[in-house]
């Protein structure tokens, strides 16, 4: 019975983790063009995501097995990532003209981003709540924070566009893909939970990969390297405050 319970508690704190990146959309829209502001978000959240892969996830890991595998591990979910975003077909929606020619390519890919690491971060925050789950908790936290101004940063190209019932698909799409990663999480470690910690290595290495990945290049593209900065380590902080209460 504890089992169910603890796996209902995983789902609901996945979706509740999920649904702040409606939050992140909604200021897409009302704060649009202002780059500060999505280059603090973006620095924030990379921040946010870097500090839980490698002081949370990564050291509960190596507390749990020996630390080569795990390292290895690491490495192969960045790679992993990466060949899957470089080979996955980017589909296209709606046709392409105009001046907006480029910012409608751009949000395929941020789309497409989107989707492909809330998964895994709902992945990531399943087998942390099943080591510990204050871990967990701590996680879904920092998850869920990260998720607001990353989504809006993201969120930016498709607003410019202007198809926002696009955008708004994609970010129920977003919404959901989460708490699915968290309900694989349940449902894979149930049968082999010695694999736990290699999963939450595998998972640190995706989110690394994303926020290097995906969040640096657009702030540079944005030219406000110095308030992505700011935010880097505003992310940073936050979350470091906030593992103090758990």
């Amino acid at each position: 019975m504890s089992q169910v319970v603890t796996s209902l508690h995983i789902i609901i704190l996945g979706f509740l983790s999920g649904s702040t990146t409606l939050i992140g959309i909604l200021l897409a829209n009302v704060l649009k063009e202002n780059r500060s502001y999505i280059a603090i978000g973006l620095g924030f959240s990379s921040g946010v995501m870097i500090i839980i892969s490698f002081l949370e996830l990564l050291t509960t890991a190596f507390n749990m097995a020996p630390r080569l595998p795990i390292i290895f591990t690491f490495t192969v979910g960045f790679f992993f990532i990466m060949i899957t975003d470089i080979l996955l077909p980017h589909m296209h929606f709606i046709k392409e003209k105009g001046e907006k020619s480029r910012l409608i390519k751009q949000s395929y890919l941020v789309a497409f981003g989107m989707l492909i690491h809330d998964f895994p971060e709902g992945f990531a925050m399943a087998t942390s709540f099943l080591v510990d789950w204050r871990l967990g908790l701590l996680v879904a936290i920092g998850i869920a924070i990260h998720n607001i101004p990353e989504e809006f940063a993201l969120s930016i190209p498709l607003v410019l566009t202007g198809e926002r019932k696009l955008l708004l698909k994609l970010g129920l799409l977003s919404t959901i893909a989460e708490p699915i990663g968290a309900i694989f999480g349940v449902l894979l470690l149930r049968y082999i939970a010695s694999l736990t910690p290699f999963f939450m290595a595998f998972a640190a290495g995706v989110m690394v990969f994303v926020s290097v990945d995906e969040l640096v290049p657009l702030a540079y593209e944005y030219n406000a390297m110095h308030h992505y900065a700011l935010g880097l380590i505003s992310g940073i902080t936050t979350f470091l405050i906030l593992s103090t209460f758990f």
